[in-house]
């Protein structure tokens, strides 16, 4: 399984007041607002924190089928700038997030190993979803491989894994 999400940082700082009050606590455990409160860029680490727990939502809302509000149940733990877990209800997610001036980009996968395996779609690529779940229909087989979409702003990020 693969999750992805891509966030605007333009787009962000625009429309998103991440400083209003309860917002933080809302989201964020009390161990992810210190590390936005001890960053260098606290704007950026609260869209890299947000960015790493829709990736495994994704990946998590397509195992259960539960669609929730869960951001405090998805607990962020960093390896380093980019690599890192996530852990939803004791089930582990492994981040890898690109962190640019423009946005702020995070694939989500249940093993680590799955990065060796990720495939960028292109933006025309044909995507149908069920039951809000995207998917594609491969050519030859008919067959329908899971994928993960994230739009924001400028950015359009589609990714799947190869068999």
């Amino acid at each position: 399984m693969i999750g992805n999400d891509i966030v605007d940082l333009a787009l962000a700082k625009k429309e998103s007041d991440w400083k209003r009050k309860g917002f933080l606590d809302k989201i964020f455990t009390p161990k992810e607002q210190s590390l936005i409160n001890n960053a260098t860029n606290p704007e950026v680490m609260v869209w890299n924190l947000w960015s790493r727990k829709e990736a495994a939502y994704k990946i998590y809302n397509r195992e259960t089928q539960i669609r929730a509000f869960i951001p405090l149940q998805l607990i962020c733990c960093f390896e380093n700038e980019t690599l890192g877990t996530v852990i939803c209800n004791e089930i582990t997610y492994y981040t890898q997030t690109i962190v640019s001036e423009e946005f702020i980009h995070t694939i989500a996968v249940v093993k680590k190993e799955y990065f060796n395996e990720i495939k960028t779609l292109n933006s025309k690529t044909e995507i149908i979803k069920i039951n809000g779940i995207p998917f594609i229909i491969e050519e030859q087989t008919k067959i329908e491989k899971p994928v993960s979409i994230s739009h924001h702003g400028r950015f359009w990020e589609g990714v799947m894994l190869f068999d």
